[in-house]
């Protein structure tokens, strides 16, 4: 893959709240910045929905994605992960949540003696079809609450990051994304672009 200026890096994704944080993060890049085109393959059914870690989940999905986009590509897999069941329910969050939603998910830690419990984000990007993804992984440590904010995005509001005594939900939009798993894992692609000379 050749890079240029008029390059458009996908991401690759039907969430418009990751999309809005992304754009964000990139933006604050001292000055650099690159156009994101965003694509939605998840309602076609076209990305692999495999099971595995984080890392297997966004391997394949970039595979797959950089082949349907046939050229640059980043996706993303997120983990809530409580240490009480050993990183469970991990890449899996999205799914308990729907079922269980937020109150649900603070249940199955009843009876634990933490609540202790980390958001994991990866990023896998590929320069084009054929290429193996590059991994990038963020990590922010915090603990489950009861919903606190407002529940609009995801697990959020349950989520009490680090020693900010806030949830994700109650947290400014750009205080968040300053300690954001998301973030952590953003940064390292976006030093990866610039040293690769990407942006």
């Amino acid at each position: 893959m050749t890079w240029s200026s008029d390059t458009k890096l996908t991401f690759v994704t039907g969430n418009a709240n990751k999309l809005k944080e992304v754009k964000a993060i990139l933006l604050d890049s001292e000055g650099h910045s690159l156009e994101i085109e965003p694509k939605d393959f998840d309602r076609k059914s076209l990305l692999p929905e495999i099971q595995g870690t984080t890392r297997d989940v966004a391997i394949a999905k970039c595979k797959a994605a950089a082949e349907l986009v046939n050229g640059p590509c980043i996706v993303e897999d997120t983990a809530l992960c409580f240490k009480a069941m050993n990183g469970l329910p991990g890449p899996y969050i999205k799914f308990f949540l729907k079922e269980l939603g937020h109150e649900g998910l603070n249940k199955m830690l009843d009876g634990f003696s933490t609540r202790e419990a980390w958001a994991l984000c990866t990023f896998a990007f590929s320069p084009g079809p054929g290429a193996e993804p590059i991994l990038f992984e963020g990590r922010t440590e915090g603990t489950i609450v009861p919903t606190r904010g407002p529940p609009v995005f995801g697990w959020d509001s349950i989520f009490q990051a680090e020693n900010t005594g806030q949830t994700y939900a109650e947290m400014d939009p750009a205080e968040k994304n300053a300690i954001s798993h998301r973030y952590r894992a953003l940064n390292k692609l976006r030093e990866y672009l610039m040293s690769e000379q990407i942006i």
